[in-house]
């Protein structure tokens, strides 16, 4: 999947909310916080780690909407880096359970806070793409919610969100 394109909007979205919102301090922690959240937020969706609860995952799009949640602040943080060079998605992780694949994520996001340099930045990558794969999720997928998702977001600044 190429991602210069993912990278362009995310940074025309990042300026116009820093605008809107005036705010000039550096932001890069609040980002990488907000992406944990969202990496949280993903992984109770799809209720992989509750094993004391019989209830399914939620639908398919709701689960894809939370994945590319989390792929606008992965992006953003690739910005405030630097590090939006990045043109495909790398792969390299194997197969693993779901709750498995979330903890190696999280690891992976606070090694980026700590130390965020290139290679820390695509393990990230990788470890998304391994979720998306066990998620059933296609490039083609992802796109599409990140370009839908990207535009609720504008829409949701421009309505004072």
């Amino acid at each position: 999947m190429k991602l210069q394109t993912l990278f362009d909007m995310q940074k025309s979205l990042d300026t116009y909310i820093q605008t809107e919102k005036n705010i000039s301090h550096d932001v890069f922690l609040e980002k990488g916080l907000a992406l944990l959240v969202e990496l949280a937020e993903l992984a109770n969706e799809t209720r992989c780690f509750k094993f004391w609860s019989s209830k399914g995952p939620s639908e398919k799009e709701v689960i894809l909407e939370e994945y590319v949640d989390s792929i606008h602040f992965l992006l953003s943080l690739g910005i405030e880096m630097n590090l939006n060079d990045l043109e495909s998605w790398p792969v390299d992780h194997p197969e693993e359970s779901l709750t498995l694949l979330f903890l190696h994520t999280q690891s992976s996001i606070n090694q980026f806070l700590i130390e965020p340099t290139k290679e820390n930045y695509e393990d990230i990558w990788s470890w998304y793409g391994a979720v998306a794969s066990n998620l059933g999720f296609t490039h083609e997928q992802i796109i599409k919610a990140y370009l839908d998702k990207n535009e609720k977001n504008y829409e949701r600044q421009r309505s004072g969100y």
